[in-house]
């Protein structure tokens, strides 16, 4: 069961705060009750990640780094805009030579800071893609487990469900195997990958 793939595609969705909403959905679902169907199990993949330890260390790790990054980018901005102000005050009493060069000097600068920006954006999306997938991986011999200790024939997206009995939910216990494994996670901002614009060939 390679697990952790889908793991990494719903912690990305999640963002660096982990969302417990799909916990909701989930007592609606529990509160149409039925028989449990045999062999049939769930498991939600972004309940592990919100509940589990390690989830959390990484969650407030993706926190840290992102306020980081708009400080930096705080840094940056505020005298980009102290110049756009001064230039906007001024710009009457200049020549229109002045005002083109100073404007387009202003504009490049803007462009730079723009793409900083975005830069940083992604580079806090690669973190936390990483971060999720060594948790899927350590995640997915849990998952499997699990899943053969209640002799499950099919695992469904618990988040996905709309109702019936919920006796099958694998989560708790992955949550609580994950925990025994590993309580917290380090990493810090990933670069920008280098072969960016490869074709391949």
């Amino acid at each position: 069961m390679n697990l952790h793939r889908s793991l990494l595609a719903a912690s990305l969705v999640a963002a660096a705060g982990l969302s417990i909403i799909p916990v909701a959905s989930a007592r609606a679902a529990e509160g149409l009750g039925g028989t449990a169907v045999p062999g049939v199990c769930m498991l939600s993949r972004e309940g592990v990640f919100a509940q589990s330890k390690v989830g959390q260390a990484a969650s407030q790790r993706l926190g840290q780094l992102a306020e980081q990054a708009r400080t930096q980018l705080d840094n940056q901005r505020t005298p980009l805009d102290n110049d756009l102000k001064s230039f906007q005050q001024k710009a009457a009493s200049l020549s229109e030579a002045q005002r083109k060069q100073q404007g387009e000097a202003l504009q490049q600068r803007v462009q730079t800071f723009q793409g900083q920006a975005g830069e940083l954006n992604q580079r806090i999306q690669l973190t936390r893609g990483k971060a999720m997938q060594r948790i899927g991986q350590d995640a997915e011999p849990i998952v499997a487990s699990v899943y053969k200790n209640h002799h499950c024939g099919l695992l469904l997206d618990r988040d996905s469900v709309l109702g019936g009995n919920m006796t099958n939910d694998l989560t708790p216990e992955v949550v609580q195997g994950l925990d025994r494994k590993v309580t917290t996670i380090s990493f810090d901002l990933e670069p920008m990958p280098t072969h960016i614009g490869n074709t391949g060939k």
